[in-house]
């Protein structure tokens, strides 16, 4: 792994986790704060994303700037994580549980169409 390749790594990085910020609060701002939608959006669109990213076959460079910096900066599980715990604290414990069960089933199926769509191209 060279020099330019770690530039990419840091500026995507930096990227993503601004996108993921900017994603996340403009879902959140119309949806509203009962139910944490806009982490759901975020780690949903990069499963289908990462999902893309494995089934097109990219070379070791390129697939860590795409996987790891792009989409790894972009998603958050431990937002996801600190969210679902604060619901549960609330006792809201059908929102907590919704969460943790739609972002597994919806997360799983965004990465399996991300890599069909991927393996298409």
């Amino acid at each position: 792994m060279n020099a330019l390749v770690w530039a990419g790594v840091l500026l995507i990085g930096g990227t993503g986790s601004v996108l993921r910020f900017l994603v996340d609060g403009f879902v959140a701002g119309r949806a509203g704060k009962t139910f944490p939608f806009g982490t759901l959006a975020v780690n949903i669109s990069g499963s289908v994303l990462l999902g893309i990213v494995a089934g097109a076959g990219l070379g070791p460079d390129a697939a860590l700037l795409a996987g790891t910096a792009a989409v790894g900066s972009y998603t958050t599980f431990s937002t996801w994580m600190l969210e679902t715990h604060r619901v549960s604290e609330e006792r809201q414990y059908a929102v907590a549980f919704a969460n943790i069960v739609l972002s597994l089933v919806f997360g799983i199926a965004g990465a399996a169409l991300g890599r069909w769509i991927g393996s298409a191209w």
